[in-house]
Protein backbone atom coordinates (compact mmCIF):
# COMPACT_ATOMS: atom_id res chain seq x y z
CA UNK A 1 0.00 0.00 0.00
CA UNK A 2 1.04 3.54 -0.59
CA UNK A 3 2.07 6.10 2.28
CA UNK A 4 -1.60 8.00 1.94
CA UNK A 5 -3.58 4.55 1.47
CA UNK A 6 -2.12 3.33 5.01
CA UNK A 7 -2.78 6.61 6.68
CA UNK A 8 -6.30 7.06 5.07
CA UNK A 9 -6.61 3.42 6.89
CA UNK A 10 -5.36 4.52 10.34
CA UNK A 11 -7.66 7.70 9.82
CA UNK A 12 -10.54 5.52 9.52
CA UNK A 13 -10.21 3.21 12.76
CA UNK A 14 -9.06 6.06 14.26
CA UNK A 15 -12.91 6.92 13.69
CA UNK A 16 -14.02 3.80 15.25
CA UNK A 17 -12.42 4.31 18.29
CA UNK A 18 -9.76 2.25 18.04
CA UNK A 19 -6.51 2.65 20.30
CA UNK A 20 -2.97 2.88 18.37
CA UNK A 21 -2.09 -0.42 19.98
CA UNK A 22 -4.90 -1.95 18.28
CA UNK A 23 -4.49 -0.13 14.61
CA UNK A 24 -0.94 -0.81 14.83
CA UNK A 25 -1.86 -4.62 15.36
CA UNK A 26 -4.53 -4.91 12.46
CA UNK A 27 -2.22 -3.19 10.08
CA UNK A 28 0.47 -6.19 11.32
CA UNK A 29 -1.57 -8.59 10.37
CA UNK A 30 -2.74 -7.45 6.80
CA UNK A 31 0.40 -5.94 5.72
CA UNK A 32 3.24 -7.74 7.77
CA UNK A 33 6.46 -6.73 6.89
CA UNK A 34 4.81 -3.71 4.82
CA UNK A 35 3.64 -2.50 7.95
CA UNK A 36 4.54 0.78 9.11
CA UNK A 37 6.39 1.10 12.38
CA UNK A 38 4.22 1.71 15.59
CA UNK A 39 6.06 5.45 16.50
CA UNK A 40 4.38 6.21 13.03
CA UNK A 41 1.42 4.73 13.64
CA UNK A 42 1.48 6.51 17.04
CA UNK A 43 2.03 9.85 15.88
CA UNK A 44 -0.33 9.84 12.57
CA UNK A 45 -2.83 8.20 15.31
CA UNK A 46 -2.41 11.39 17.08
CA UNK A 47 -2.70 14.14 14.65
CA UNK A 48 -5.94 12.67 13.61
CA UNK A 49 -7.64 12.48 16.96
CA UNK A 50 -6.04 16.11 17.39
CA UNK A 51 -8.43 17.11 14.03
CA UNK A 52 -6.17 16.77 10.91
CA UNK A 53 -7.93 15.61 7.74
CA UNK A 54 -5.26 15.28 5.54
CA UNK A 55 -2.99 12.65 5.06
CA UNK A 56 -0.64 14.72 2.81
CA UNK A 57 3.12 15.80 4.18
CA UNK A 58 3.00 19.06 5.14
CA UNK A 59 5.10 21.39 2.77
CA UNK A 60 8.51 22.05 3.97
CA UNK A 61 10.64 25.20 2.82
CA UNK A 62 13.93 22.64 2.96
CA UNK A 63 16.91 23.09 4.68
CA UNK A 64 17.48 27.14 5.65
CA UNK A 65 20.03 28.85 3.52
CA UNK A 66 22.84 29.97 5.61
CA UNK A 67 24.41 32.02 2.59
CA UNK A 68 21.24 34.07 1.54
CA UNK A 69 21.90 36.33 4.32
CA UNK A 70 21.82 39.96 4.24
CA UNK A 71 24.87 40.31 5.09
CA UNK A 72 26.66 38.02 2.28
CA UNK A 73 24.72 40.15 0.16
CA UNK A 74 26.08 43.75 0.94
CA UNK A 75 29.15 41.37 1.29
CA UNK A 76 28.89 40.53 -2.37
CA UNK A 77 27.69 43.75 -3.47
CA UNK A 78 30.73 45.99 -2.10
CA UNK A 79 32.63 43.38 -4.05
CA UNK A 80 31.88 44.01 -6.97
CA UNK A 81 31.35 47.41 -6.87
CA UNK A 82 34.15 48.14 -6.24
CA UNK A 83 35.52 45.97 -8.89
CA UNK A 84 33.07 45.40 -11.27
CA UNK A 85 35.41 43.22 -13.16
CA UNK A 86 35.95 40.62 -10.85
CA UNK A 87 34.97 37.03 -11.43
CA UNK A 88 32.49 35.03 -9.19
CA UNK A 89 35.28 32.46 -8.30
CA UNK A 90 37.61 35.18 -7.20
CA UNK A 91 34.24 36.68 -5.04
CA UNK A 92 33.67 32.97 -3.65
CA UNK A 93 37.12 32.92 -2.28
CA UNK A 94 36.35 36.42 -0.78
CA UNK A 95 33.82 35.34 1.18
CA UNK A 96 34.33 31.54 1.76
CA UNK A 97 30.80 31.19 -0.24
CA UNK A 98 30.29 28.55 -3.09
CA UNK A 99 30.09 29.77 -6.96
CA UNK A 100 26.23 28.63 -6.62
CA UNK A 101 25.66 30.43 -3.84
CA UNK A 102 27.81 34.02 -5.44
CA UNK A 103 25.52 33.29 -8.74
CA UNK A 104 22.15 33.29 -7.18
CA UNK A 105 23.15 36.25 -5.16
CA UNK A 106 24.16 38.48 -8.21
CA UNK A 107 20.96 37.47 -10.30
CA UNK A 108 17.92 37.11 -7.74
CA UNK A 109 19.07 39.52 -4.94
CA UNK A 110 21.31 42.09 -7.05
CA UNK A 111 19.69 41.81 -10.01
CA UNK A 112 22.80 42.11 -12.01
CA UNK A 113 24.87 40.45 -14.62
CA UNK A 114 27.82 40.90 -16.74
CA UNK A 115 28.64 42.64 -20.08
CA UNK A 116 30.99 43.59 -22.39
CA UNK A 117 31.48 47.29 -22.41
CA UNK A 118 30.59 49.11 -25.69
CA UNK A 119 33.23 50.90 -27.80
CA UNK A 120 33.60 54.37 -28.02
CA UNK A 121 36.50 56.21 -29.73
CA UNK A 122 37.12 58.25 -26.97
CA UNK A 123 36.69 59.39 -23.35
CA UNK A 124 35.12 62.54 -23.21
CA UNK A 125 36.30 65.31 -20.45
CA UNK A 126 33.17 67.18 -18.88
CA UNK A 127 34.34 70.42 -21.46
CA UNK A 128 34.17 68.27 -24.63
CA UNK A 129 30.44 66.51 -23.06
CA UNK A 130 29.00 70.45 -22.27
CA UNK A 131 30.35 71.15 -25.82
CA UNK A 132 28.43 68.42 -27.48
CA UNK A 133 25.51 69.00 -25.80
CA UNK A 134 25.78 72.57 -26.81
CA UNK A 135 25.89 72.28 -30.81
CA UNK A 136 23.98 69.10 -30.46
CA UNK A 137 21.10 71.77 -28.95
CA UNK A 138 22.19 74.35 -31.83
CA UNK A 139 21.80 72.36 -34.59
CA UNK A 140 18.71 70.78 -33.48
CA UNK A 141 16.88 74.08 -33.07
CA UNK A 142 18.22 74.77 -36.77
CA UNK A 143 16.43 71.75 -38.21
CA UNK A 144 13.08 72.36 -36.25
CA UNK A 145 12.89 75.66 -37.13
CA UNK A 146 12.02 74.18 -41.02
CA UNK A 147 12.54 70.68 -41.75
CA UNK A 148 12.29 71.09 -45.56
CA UNK A 149 14.49 73.75 -45.79
CA UNK A 150 17.15 72.37 -44.00
CA UNK A 151 17.29 68.91 -45.36
CA UNK A 152 17.55 70.83 -48.60
CA UNK A 153 20.62 72.75 -47.52
CA UNK A 154 22.61 69.87 -45.54
CA UNK A 155 25.32 68.54 -47.05
CA UNK A 156 27.69 66.28 -45.39
CA UNK A 157 31.31 64.50 -46.29
CA UNK A 158 33.98 62.05 -45.06
CA UNK A 159 36.53 59.81 -45.71
CA UNK A 160 36.87 56.20 -45.49
CA UNK A 161 39.22 53.34 -46.33
CA UNK A 162 38.38 50.45 -48.97
CA UNK A 163 40.25 47.63 -48.57
CA UNK A 164 41.38 45.11 -51.24
CA UNK A 165 40.09 42.38 -49.40
CA UNK A 166 38.24 42.90 -45.75
CA UNK A 167 37.52 39.49 -44.14
CA UNK A 168 34.09 38.86 -43.18
CA UNK A 169 32.47 39.18 -39.98
CA UNK A 170 31.75 36.32 -37.51
CA UNK A 171 27.80 36.66 -38.13
CA UNK A 172 28.04 36.97 -41.84
CA UNK A 173 29.34 33.35 -42.13
CA UNK A 174 27.50 31.88 -40.06
CA UNK A 175 25.86 28.79 -42.17
CA UNK A 176 23.08 26.34 -41.79
CA UNK A 177 23.78 22.39 -40.18
CA UNK A 178 22.33 19.44 -39.24
CA UNK A 179 22.86 18.46 -35.49
CA UNK A 180 24.81 15.22 -37.19
CA UNK A 181 27.09 17.68 -39.93
CA UNK A 182 30.12 18.45 -38.59
CA UNK A 183 30.77 21.77 -37.77
CA UNK A 184 32.14 24.39 -40.10
CA UNK A 185 35.86 25.35 -40.38
CA UNK A 186 36.90 29.20 -40.64
CA UNK A 187 40.73 30.15 -40.77
CA UNK A 188 41.75 33.45 -39.34
CA UNK A 189 42.18 36.34 -42.44
CA UNK A 190 42.72 39.63 -42.29
CA UNK A 191 42.70 42.97 -43.98
CA UNK A 192 44.89 43.16 -47.16
CA UNK A 193 47.29 45.91 -47.10
CA UNK A 194 46.12 47.19 -50.43
CA UNK A 195 43.46 50.26 -50.02
CA UNK A 196 41.73 52.96 -51.50
CA UNK A 197 40.90 55.96 -49.72
CA UNK A 198 37.36 57.21 -50.94
CA UNK A 199 35.77 61.00 -50.32
CA UNK A 200 31.87 61.28 -50.44
CA UNK A 201 30.27 64.10 -50.68
CA UNK A 202 26.17 63.55 -49.76
CA UNK A 203 23.34 65.50 -49.08
CA UNK A 204 19.26 64.27 -48.26
CA UNK A 205 19.18 63.62 -51.94
CA UNK A 206 21.79 61.63 -52.29
CA UNK A 207 25.53 60.76 -53.64
CA UNK A 208 26.71 64.33 -55.13
CA UNK A 209 30.43 63.76 -55.68
CA UNK A 210 33.28 60.88 -54.84
CA UNK A 211 37.11 60.73 -55.07
CA UNK A 212 40.07 58.29 -54.68
CA UNK A 213 42.82 59.66 -53.22
CA UNK A 214 45.68 58.31 -55.67
CA UNK A 215 48.29 56.11 -54.60
CA UNK A 216 50.88 57.55 -52.21
CA UNK A 217 48.67 60.89 -52.13
CA UNK A 218 48.02 62.34 -48.55
CA UNK A 219 44.95 64.60 -47.94
CA UNK A 220 46.24 68.05 -46.66
CA UNK A 221 44.62 71.45 -46.29
CA UNK A 222 45.26 72.93 -50.00
CA UNK A 223 44.27 69.23 -51.57
CA UNK A 224 40.73 69.41 -49.41
CA UNK A 225 40.53 73.24 -50.30
CA UNK A 226 40.85 71.79 -53.99
CA UNK A 227 37.94 68.90 -53.65
CA UNK A 228 36.05 71.87 -52.08
CA UNK A 229 36.24 74.00 -55.15
CA UNK A 230 35.08 70.73 -57.76
CA UNK A 231 32.67 69.85 -55.12
CA UNK A 232 31.19 73.39 -55.40
CA UNK A 233 31.05 72.80 -59.40
CA UNK A 234 29.47 69.42 -58.75
CA UNK A 235 26.59 70.98 -57.03
CA UNK A 236 26.05 73.17 -59.75
CA UNK A 237 25.13 70.32 -61.81
CA UNK A 238 23.68 67.78 -59.39
CA UNK A 239 22.00 69.59 -57.22
CA UNK A 240 19.76 72.78 -58.52
CA UNK A 241 18.94 75.54 -56.13
CA UNK A 242 20.90 74.25 -53.53
CA UNK A 243 23.65 76.85 -53.96
CA UNK A 244 20.74 79.92 -53.94
CA UNK A 245 19.27 78.46 -50.84
CA UNK A 246 22.64 78.39 -49.16
CA UNK A 247 24.63 75.06 -48.31
CA UNK A 248 24.44 73.88 -44.49
CA UNK A 249 28.41 71.97 -44.76
CA UNK A 250 28.94 69.57 -42.47
CA UNK A 251 32.42 67.94 -41.53
CA UNK A 252 34.30 65.82 -39.02
CA UNK A 253 37.31 67.84 -36.95
CA UNK A 254 40.62 65.95 -39.05
CA UNK A 255 43.04 68.43 -39.37
CA UNK A 256 42.62 68.84 -42.89
CA UNK A 257 39.25 70.00 -43.08
CA UNK A 258 39.75 72.43 -40.37
CA UNK A 259 43.14 73.99 -42.05
CA UNK A 260 43.37 77.75 -42.39
CA UNK A 261 43.23 77.41 -46.30
CA UNK A 262 40.68 74.65 -46.23
CA UNK A 263 38.66 77.14 -44.44
CA UNK A 264 39.18 79.70 -46.58
CA UNK A 265 37.67 78.19 -49.52
CA UNK A 266 34.68 76.83 -47.68
CA UNK A 267 33.83 80.69 -47.09
CA UNK A 268 34.51 81.94 -50.60
CA UNK A 269 32.38 79.16 -51.59
CA UNK A 270 29.49 80.43 -49.62
CA UNK A 271 29.17 77.32 -47.58
CA UNK A 272 27.84 77.72 -43.73
CA UNK A 273 29.46 75.17 -41.51
CA UNK A 274 27.49 73.31 -39.17
CA UNK A 275 29.34 73.20 -35.78
CA UNK A 276 30.51 69.58 -35.03
CA UNK A 277 31.75 67.98 -31.40
CA UNK A 278 35.24 66.35 -31.10
CA UNK A 279 35.07 62.94 -30.58
CA UNK A 280 31.32 62.23 -32.05
CA UNK A 281 31.18 59.65 -34.75
CA UNK A 282 27.72 59.03 -33.99
CA UNK A 283 26.66 62.24 -35.18
CA UNK A 284 28.50 61.91 -38.44
CA UNK A 285 25.37 60.08 -41.15
CA UNK A 286 28.43 58.68 -43.23
CA UNK A 287 30.13 57.04 -39.94
CA UNK A 288 27.11 55.49 -38.87
CA UNK A 289 24.90 55.29 -41.80
CA UNK A 290 26.55 54.74 -45.42
CA UNK A 291 30.05 53.67 -44.33
CA UNK A 292 28.89 50.36 -42.69
CA UNK A 293 26.62 49.62 -45.35
CA UNK A 294 28.97 49.56 -47.98
CA UNK A 295 31.67 47.78 -45.91
CA UNK A 296 28.82 45.15 -45.02
CA UNK A 297 28.53 44.31 -49.04
CA UNK A 298 32.21 44.51 -49.46
CA UNK A 299 33.12 42.13 -47.05
CA UNK A 300 34.57 38.69 -48.41
CA UNK A 301 35.17 40.12 -52.17
CA UNK A 302 38.57 40.49 -53.41
CA UNK A 303 40.18 43.06 -56.00
CA UNK A 304 42.94 42.69 -57.24
CA UNK A 305 43.83 46.49 -57.98
CA UNK A 306 42.13 49.58 -56.85
CA UNK A 307 40.76 50.60 -59.87
CA UNK A 308 38.32 47.26 -59.02
CA UNK A 309 37.69 48.50 -55.66
CA UNK A 310 36.87 52.08 -57.18
CA UNK A 311 34.20 49.98 -59.74
CA UNK A 312 33.00 47.80 -56.68
CA UNK A 313 32.21 51.46 -54.98
CA UNK A 314 30.33 53.10 -57.56
CA UNK A 315 28.20 50.15 -58.53
CA UNK A 316 27.07 49.96 -54.94
CA UNK A 317 26.27 53.75 -54.51
CA UNK A 318 24.61 53.43 -57.85
CA UNK A 319 21.75 50.58 -56.20
CA UNK A 320 22.10 52.23 -53.13
CA UNK A 321 18.57 53.42 -53.74
CA UNK A 322 17.17 54.03 -50.40
CA UNK A 323 19.60 56.49 -49.77
CA UNK A 324 17.98 59.56 -50.30
CA UNK A 325 14.61 58.64 -47.99
CA UNK A 326 17.41 57.09 -45.15
CA UNK A 327 19.41 60.08 -45.09
CA UNK A 328 15.99 62.72 -44.62
CA UNK A 329 14.82 59.94 -41.82
CA UNK A 330 18.46 59.01 -40.21
CA UNK A 331 19.17 62.70 -39.35
CA UNK A 332 16.36 63.77 -37.67
CA UNK A 333 16.91 60.44 -35.42
CA UNK A 334 20.88 61.71 -35.11
CA UNK A 335 20.02 65.42 -33.56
Amino acid sequence: MEKNEIRAVIKYLCLKKMCTKDIHCDLMETLGESAPPYSTVARWAKEFKLGRTSTEDEHREGRPSTSLTEDNVKKVEDIVLADRRVTIRHVAEITGLSYGSIQRILANELHMNKVSARWVPRMLTDEQKNKRVDISRANLEKFQCDKDIFLLRFVTMDETWIHHFDPETEQQSMTWKRASSPTPKKFKVSSSAGKVMASVFLDAEGIIMVEYLEKGATITGSYYADQIRRWREAIKQKSRGKLRAGVLFHQDNAPSHKAAVAMTAIQESGFEILEYPPYSPDLAPSDFYLFPRLKEHLRGKKFEDNSEVMAAVEEFLESFEEVAAGYSSTLSQCK
